[in-house]
């Protein structure tokens, strides 16, 4: 309990002091923002900072900081160390770093600021990662909610008819919300979702404290445990957990919101402290799933999906219990809708598509929940679909981020700031990512780590000179770009 209340003190208090550091190197001002300049009653619509901050919390916050540190906790205590550490100084920083960088370019989304500040052929190498990542994003948060919503709501295992009408219910949400503006179906549906999650968060917490205390620790085993599975700390770690700590899916999510941020004073409020958010909303599913594991309450190979619905019942109740679940649904169900809006605007921005024109909005969406139907339907009929599912989503998830950080490292480079704050982060994801997936198997090259960490670190060095490199000599190219 010791070492998780020390893990709070350092998200809440380090989160405060640093997210003021970062923000002095952005030096946020009075300029028009472009939900103010660019306001089209669809897209780029000015909200409130209450609202932009409930959204942009649920947006980011699907079922990765749910599943993953339930998952990462079988690595034992250090858990409460290490997800509010990379949050504090990598995930937030990405989040707040890459919305406020948009906003500076009239609400672009990632591709542009990455052909922008790193140039036009990395830009059309991300175009594919990120739209690779948007799919499976938005196919894993209907495939999680799905689950959970005939196993846990409706008492039925989640196959058959059942499991596909729920399915296509989700998918209808996701095209509605896809297609409409911003303002008129998430802007309002959004709050009582966060209620949910407000709800199954503090119950949760409450729960810990009041019956779980003593067994936050794996008996016999100390700081970092002996994971079931053999898996190493570095990089599996940082994978499984994904979003409880660092997120690229965030980029595309918090451009979102950077299109409804009525001041640049505010940005640091709407994506830096989401993340902090998002790792204490990690930290408790963590100490939830340790409670169980640790008292044999839950066997430690238990999926992910049916640990929520346990760690609900175990600290909640039934009736407790349900609600939690409920703002568990919630989570992936308000990120998968705003994945495929964000895939919807970085395509139309890539080929010029006026998307004023809801029959044009409407007909884009239609050709995105194609591919995703296809994906959701191998994850569903391969006995072992959802493990590689979720494999590629937690590799990608994270790769994605290093070009993020990339931009961000140069933006500062181009301002005179301390780049250092973001080239670190990038520098460390780069060696997780690559020493993953060179190890990884069945989705990689299954090399020994022996032979995969002294690759992942030359990748590193070569990621850190690229990117410095293309700091110094693209002033000049950076400048005569103009984002609007």
């Amino acid at each position: 309990m010791t070492l998780f209340i020390i893990g709070l003190i350092i998200l809440f208090g380090g989160g405060f002091l640093y997210s003021k550091y970062v923000e002095s190197q952005l030096e946020p001002d009075d300029r028009e923002t472009p939900a103010v300049k660019k306001a089209d009653g669809v897209d780029f619509v000015v909200m409130s900072e209450a609202k932009n901050w409930l959204i942009n919390l649920l947006n980011i916050a699907g079922t990765g900081p749910i599943l993953g540190p339930i998952q990462g906790i079988l690595f034992g205590p250090i858990a409460f160390i290490a997800i509010p550490v990379g949050c504090v100084i990598a995930g937030a920083v990405h989040d707040f770093m890459t919305g406020f960088i948009s906003m500076r370019n009239g609400g672009s989304q990632v591709p542009k600021l990455v052909g922008k500040y790193i140039g036009d052929g990395v830009r059309k190498f991300y175009n594919i990662v990120i739209a690779v990542l948007l799919l499976l994003t938005g196919v894993v948060f209907v495939y999680t909610p799905g689950d959970l919503i005939a196993k846990f709501v409706l008492g039925k295992e989640p196959e058959g008819t059942v499991i596909w009408i729920i399915y296509a219910v989700i998918f209808a949400y996701y095209i509605l919300s896809t297609v409409m503006p911003i303002d008129k179906l998430i802007g309002r549906i959004y709050p009582i979702f966060g209620a949910f999650l407000i709800i199954s968060a503090i119950g949760v917490l409450i729960g810990i404290f009041m019956k779980g205390q003593a067994h936050l620790s794996f008996e016999g085993q100390g700081l970092l445990a002996q994971h079931p599975k053999g898996q190493k700390f570095i990089p599996a770690f940082f994978i499984t957990v994904a979003c409880g700590i660092l997120s690229g899916f965030h980029g595309s999510q918090v451009t979102l919101v950077s299109r409804t941020v009525k001041s640049e004073k505010e940005a640091r409020t709407t994506f830096y402290s989401t993340m902090i958010a998002e790792g204490f909303i990690a930290m408790i599913w963590a100490a939830g799933a340790m409670v169980l594991f640790s008292t044999g309450e839950a066997p430690l190979d238990t999926a992910g999906t049916i640990m929520v619905g346990n760690i609900s019942k175990f600290f909640m109740g039934n009736i407790g219990g349900l609600l939690a679940v409920v703002g568990v649904i919630a989570l992936p169900i308000t990120s998968g809708d705003t994945a495929f809006r964000s895939l919807r605007l970085i395509i139309s921005e890539e080929l010029n598509i006026d998307q004023r024109n809801g029959s044009k909005r409407a007909g884009l969406a239609a050709c995105l929940f194609i591919p995703a139907s296809a994906i959701l339907y191998f994850a569903k009929s391969n006995p072992n679909g959802f493990n590689i599912l979720w494999r590629y989503f937690g590799f990608t998830n994270q790769f994605v981020a290093i070009f993020a950080l990339a931009v961000a490292t140069i933006y500062l480079m181009y301002n005179n700031k301390n780049y250092f704050i973001t080239l670190i982060p990038g520098m460390f994801y780069c060696f997780i990512v690559f020493s993953f997936i060179i190890n990884a198997d069945p989705i990689g090259f299954r090399q020994p780590y022996t032979i995969a960490y002294p690759i992942a670190a030359v990748i590193t060095v070569a990621y850190a000179w690229f990117v410095v490199r293309c700091g110094k000599k693209n002033r000049s190219r950076i400048e005569s770009i103009v984002l609007d």
